[in-house]
Parts: structure tokens; C-alpha cells; sequence
């Protein structure tokens, strides 16, 4: 071989594993794990040609809105890889649960359409109500007698 082939077929070498380097770094690499707690709000089995268990999970406190000046709720969207955890997590809707979680760089479509997936479930507990709304009962013409209420 020629030391213009030799000098090719070299670049070409660096630039597949150079590819396949960015590919695992972006799409493979945990960047970052943890829990994350808060009320489950769904978790839904869509999509187009890959279908996915997709979730959201309901943090407490509120977060400033980009650009609008308002507030909304802290959202922690998450996709589910392993069928039996989202099997479990739709029996969990509107309870308090922790999930441990794993942090990609990027999402691949037959994974799942968010980089946070959730691997496993920590804990779950009955959803406490954080407010009490008073039943305050209100006199009709069909009960006047005050003594009733």
C-alpha cells in the first residue's frame, strides 16, 4: 500500500472511533444519577414508531417561568426503560414516591423521548393533602331552623 492509502485509511480509523466515541459520550454515558421525590402525576405508554413509558412527577415548591415573570410547578419528566418499574409506577398515580434515575446527554428514540429514565422505584407513601378546605354549610329554604346547623 501506498503511503496515500496509509494516510487515508488512517484518518478514516480516527474518524470511526472518533464517531463512535461522540456517539457513546452523547447517548451512553451517565452523565449524572440520583433521586428525585414528589407526587407521581402520570406515566403514559406512547409513541410513534418506538413506544416508550413516559412520566411526570409533581415536585413541591414552584419555579420561576423564563421570560413571563409567573410560576409553575416543579415538573420532573422522565422516561421508563424496563416494563416491570412503569408497570408498577401505574398502580402509584397520585401518591408520593422516590425514584432513583439516571442522566444521559442525550435521548434516543427507542429509549425513551427524555434523557432522565428512571431505573427503579425508592419508596412510595399515600399522597398527604396539603391543604384543608373547610365544609361550611350553607342555611337553605328546605332546613331554616338554625339549631341545625
Amino acid at each position: 500500500m501506498k503511503t496515500g492509502g496509509k494516510i487515508i485509511t488512517a484518518i478514516a480509523a480516527l474518524l470511526i472511533i472518533g464517531l463512535a466515541a461522540w456517539f457513546y459520550i452523547k447517548f451512553y454515558f451517565t452523565f449524572g444519577e440520583g433521586v428525585k421525590a414528589g407526587e407521581l402525576n402520570q406515566i403514559v405508554y406512547k409513541g410513534w414508531v418506538w413506544k416508550t413509558y413516559e412520566g411526570r412527577l409533581i415536585q413541591t415548591g414552584f419555579k420561576g417561568a423564563k421570560g413571563s415573570g409567573a410560576l409553575q410547578s416543579n415538573e420532573f419528566n422522565f422516561s421508563v426503560k424496563k416494563k416491570a418499574v412503569a408497570d408498577s409506577l401505574m398502580r402509584c398515580s397520585g401518591k408520593q414516591v422516590e425514584l432513583h434515575y439516571r442522566e444521559y446527554n442525550g435521548a434516543l428514540p427507542w429509549r425513551g423521548m427524555q434523557r432522565y429514565i428512571v431505573d427503579s422505584i425508592v419508596s412510595v407513601t399515600p399522597a398527604t393533602p396539603s391543604t384543608t378546605i373547610p365544609i361550611v354549610p350553607v342555611p337553605d329554604a328546605e332546613y331554616p331552623d338554625p339549631e341545625y346547623f
